[in-house]
């Protein structure tokens, strides 16, 4: 390019980082307010960087991302990817579901070119926003990765608070804190050959996901929760306690649900080791959280719904 600056695309989904409250205050904000062109014009030192474009996949809080919404990003990243006027990819997002959204391109889009995801815990308008120190942070480790030699294939990445996140591990682990993304199991790095190795899955031709929802066990919980899921669902995922468990009530209900049933961990940190006198025939999330869990879940149900085969999808 005549300014030799790397061409970086920002594709804006909404979030806090585009919320809009009374000035000075970080509560009582509406999340999704702000246009991505609003959003670049804020942070006038990207283009010291940069040159970046702007645009608006949608604008919504995250907890309002759909399946949809999901495969809309993911068709959209891959053109980019294959845009030769384009060196990298970031993609602001709200951080309630930012891991969701990142694991899910990271398995959708074969990554040549980074993408990174951004967001905030504080909307635009507050007193010291983090929005725009993050998205620039995001944008220069985009090109950091354009101008690598050997930058690691096909992964997707979450910048926030000043640290980078690969989206396999990456989690909100904190309701408020500035630093809230973070790693679903501290103090373990990356196997990057095997993320480099990991599921792939084409939704270019899909306008919708099967349905899968996390059903959360508890002291007590009632099983008709458990019966009434399955009936709603394609594919479940548990969030038992401990390693994966949940009580003789849930396990008896389970013997009568016929679709792929996911076994994971509401700790969140660990790996879960299926119990076979529990769960038989069940799938076992390992590392994943519930909610990447449900997403892996969904994905391999676009092309199986042999639990064997989904069991191996799992172990990779």
């Amino acid at each position: 390019m005549a300014s030799g600056k790397k061409r970086i695309a920002i594709l804006a989904t909404g979030g806090t980082i585009a919320g809009v409250g009374e000035p000075g205050k970080s509560t009582g904000y509406v999340p999704g307010q702000i246009s991505a062109e609003d959003l670049v014009k804020s942070v006038p030192e990207l283009s010291e960087y940069a040159e970046v474009t702007a645009e608006q996949i949608c604008n919504v809080n995250s907890d309002d991302i759909t399946d949809k919404l999901c495969i809309k990003l993911s068709n959209r990243i891959r053109e980019l990817q294959e845009d030769e006027t384009i060196d990298g990819i970031v993609v602001t997002h709200g951080t309630d579901t930012m891991d969701e959204t990142a694991y899910f391109i990271s398995l959708t889009v074969k990554c040549e070119k980074a993408v990174v995801l951004t967001g905030s815990m504080k909307p635009a308008t507050a007193k010291d926003p983090d929005g725009p120190a993050n998205l620039l942070g995001a944008v220069r480790a985009a090109v950091g990765f354009a101008i690598d030699d050997d930058p690691p294939a096909n992964l997707v990445w979450v910048f926030f608070a000043g640290e980078l996140f690969d989206a396999r591990s990456v989690q909100k682990c904190s309701a408020s804190a500035i630093n809230a993304m973070g790693v679903d199991a501290p103090g373990e790095g990356s196997n990057w050959n095997a993320l480099k190795e990991q599921n792939f899955f084409d939704v270019s031709k899909l306008q919708e996901l099967p349905r899968v929802n996390v059903v959360y066990f508890t002291v007590d919980a009632n099983p008709k929760v458990l019966e009434y899921a399955a009936c709603v669902s394609d594919g479940l995922v548990i969030a038992g306690a401990g390693s994966g468990e949940f009580s003789q009530a849930w396990a008896k209900v389970l013997e009568r649900i016929d679709i792929p049933v996911v076994i994971a961990s509401r700790t969140h940190h660990g790996l879960v080791t299926l119990n076979e006198t529990l769960a038989p025939g069940c799938i076992c999330a390992g590392r994943l959280a519930p909610q990447k869990a449900a997403v892996l879940l969904k994905l391999a149900l676009t092309v199986t719904e042999r639990v064997d085969d989904i069991k191996r999808v799992f172990s990779l």
